[in-house]
């Protein structure tokens, strides 16, 4: 049985927070405090409680609606009307969080407020929507012109900014500040957006790797400094790892606005940069596709088991069934032989075998990234929804077999990455969507390492 009292409580703080001459960062510290002794089914119900008992009242609205209702064409008490019906329109809720958010900590506290919302949502079904838009509302005020800022992550950054960027990493995570510092230098960089509410903590982060031409594999972005190119050489600058570190962003379009924002500042620094790429991981790949599409549970994907055969040459199948001590098979056994391989790492060590695999598998990763769609029509894969949603293209050519052969990365993608190319185009296109993008402050872009 949840716990209703905390939320109760908390309930009442923000209907405190409300009225007027109130110590609102008191009510916000008590509110935050009874929040986290929630757990997940308590917060659950503290959402549903809050979209039912704040919220605006139709014995409020009615009778600016029946004037508007009664309002003739033309009627030049209309604008009066609609402006006055939207003030009265704002729910409670709104009031309270704008408040919360002038508080110490406050936004912060939002975030991870939305972060846990959205969780939720998703994990329960639960229509938690009116919360969400009233959050969403706020943050398109806060995180736009004046709030933000760039702010390059260099070897002369503060140790805190460094290391909170090592342990945020989720894309290629980082065992010592030692490996962190490996990513930071001339032709190595890291940039991150930053909130002026929240300086300690950034919002979302990149890291980029000055190559010339297009890299195609992990090896090449983590080679030792001394074997690196200058780059003074440099014509290419590859995005090989993007993290937000507040899920309370989701679907705001920080990623977006961060891209532009370093593309921009290295054409800038570098007039020889002419290809802006990524170097992307394909997560869920294996797990959310590859494995249930060989098991024949291929019920809205495109793409079905029986269809996995035809990717291989007759000796690219054999070589395959060859591994289960078979010559022949129909297509679940191919596809069941094919998947045993796969569950174990021990496939990349043999070589004639990877050379059957790269072919097939680089072409199922290319119809999985470009092909495979959600019922809104949006690819499957979430990274590609990202990048291909941001403006970027790819093609198959742009899928490269065993580029991250760590553990990860092969049970990940079978070790699959894929290089998703920004085009000229594209960044004319972000501003557009942010009228103010030009207008991101950019600090400390000095000192670039040694």
């Amino acid at each position: 049985m949840p716990n209703v009292k905390p939320a109760k409580s908390i309930i009442e703080a923000f209907q405190t927070i409300l009225q007027k001459d109130v110590d609102v960062g008191l009510m916000f510290q008590k509110a935050q405090s009874l929040y986290d002794t929630l757990d997940k089914k308590e917060k659950e119900g503290l959402f549903q409680a809050i979209i039912e008992q704040m919220e605006v009242l139709q014995e409020d609205l009615q009778p600016t609606l029946e004037k508007l209702i009664a309002c003739k064409p033309h009627d030049p008490s209309w604008p009066r009307l609609i402006s006055q019906l939207r003030n009265q329109a704002y729910s409670p809720r709104l009031e309270v969080f704008k408040k919360i958010s002038l508080s110490p900590g406050g936004l912060k506290s939002l975030l991870d407020f939305r972060g846990d919302l959205l969780s939720i949502s998703r994990a329960s079904g639960i229509d938690l929507k009116p919360l969400d838009s009233d959050i969403i509302f706020l943050f398109d005020m806060w995180f736009q012109e004046g709030f933000l800022y760039l702010e390059e992550i260099t070897l002369n950054s503060a140790y805190r900014q460094i290391s909170l960027i090592k342990d945020r990493d989720l894309v290629h995570p980082m065992a010592s500040i030692e490996e962190m510092g490996q990513r930071l230098g001339r032709d190595r960089r890291c940039f991150a957006l930053y909130h002026r509410l929240m300086p300690y903590e950034p919002i979302i982060f990149i890291e980029v790797a000055l190559t010339r031409g297009i890299v195609r594999s992990m090896s090449e972005i983590m080679a030792e400094s001394e074997t690196r190119l200058s780059e003074t050489r440099a014509d290419t600058a590859v995005f090989y790892s993007i993290n937000n570190t507040q899920n309370g962003l989701v679907g705001l379009g920080m990623g977006k606005m961060l891209i532009g924002k370093v593309v921009e500042y290295l054409k800038t620094e570098n007039k020889k940069l002419k290809n802006f790429i990524t170097l992307s991981p394909i997560p869920g790949f294996f797990n959310r596709y590859l494995k249930p599409l060989l098991e024949g549970k291929d019920d809205g994907f495109s793409l079905k088991q029986d269809d996995v055969m035809g990717y291989f040459s007759k000796k690219g199948a054999l070589k395959v069934l060859e591994q289960g001590n078979r010559e022949s098979a129909d297509s679940n056994d191919f596809c069941m032989t094919l998947l045993s391989i796969l569950n174990h790492e021990k496939w990349v060590q043999d070589k004639e075998l990877k050379k059957e695999l790269k072919g097939p598998l680089t072409r199922i990763a290319y119809h999985y990234i470009a092909e495979e769609k959600t019922s809104r029509n949006k690819p499957l894969n979430p990274v590609a929804g990202f990048h291909l949603g941001n403006g970027a293209a790819v093609s198959e050519k742009n899928v490269h077999f065993l580029a991250n052969p760590s553990p990860r990365g092969l049970r990940e993608s079978c070790g699959v990455m894929v290089n998703y190319i920004y085009t000229s185009g594209w960044l004319g296109q972000i501003r557009r969507s942010f009228g103010w993008f030009d207008r991101v402050e950019i600090r400390g872009l000095f000192g670039k390492g040694p």
